[in-house]
């Protein structure tokens, strides 16, 4: 019997062309070590463009809602904030701003579907979480001072989010510490005395 042996060609193959998709995936790579290298929006550009987006939005619902309200936009600190100011936007609110909260949620969400990116955009209407915060500092304040008088923790009653970290900021400010204790929706903060 004869061994036969299999022929293996060598020759080298020709080279492959990309495909239109691997050539869109080397461009993207080329954008996003771009990217990497600085060429990134600044922090405060990437927050003008949230508060942008979400004015946009909410522009679009006013006239949806045929509802009369002019926008202010601004950066407050780490957080774009949009702000709609006008006649009588109280069904904006709701009851104890349950309404403000949930449009808060549709903004953000419609910034993220435009960004990718979690928005932690703050939105006001007619003023009311300026006067909550106003409202809520002044508790913070006076219970503060009755913690530093007596020596004792005191709890208050539960907040939002919102309201607990405008609480933690002004006892913060104050000298003292705090902390949140219980679970969502009965959270609520604990105005610690100093050491």
């Amino acid at each position: 019997m004869s061994e036969q042996t299999d022929q293996v060609e060598t020759d080298t193959p020709e080279p492959i062309e990309p495909t239109d998709v691997e050539e869109t995936q080397l461009e993207d790579e080329d954008v996003d070590a771009n990217a990497e290298e600085g060429t990134r929006p600044s922090r405060q550009d990437r927050l003008e463009n949230e508060g942008d987006i979400a004015a946009d939005y909410l522009e679009e619902l006013l006239d949806i809602a045929d509802l009369d309200g002019d926008l202010d936009m601004d950066v407050e600190g780490d957080r774009a904030s949009v702000s709609i100011v006008g006649a009588d936007l109280s069904q904006l609110v709701g009851r104890n701003g349950e309404v403000l909260d949930a449009l808060q949620e549709l903004t953000r969400l419609a910034v993220y579907r435009e960004t990718g990116e979690r928005s932690r955009l703050m939105l006001d209407v007619s003023g009311h979480r300026a006067a909550q915060r106003a409202r809520l500092e002044t508790l913070a304040e006076e219970t503060a001072a009755r913690v530093k008088e007596t020596g004792e923790p005191v709890s208050l009653d539960p907040m939002s989010p919102f309201e607990r970290k405008v609480v933690h900021d002004a006892v913060a400010a104050a000298g003292l510490s705090s902390e949140s204790e219980g679970v969502e929706p009965k959270r609520f903060v604990v105005v610690l005395p100093g050491d």
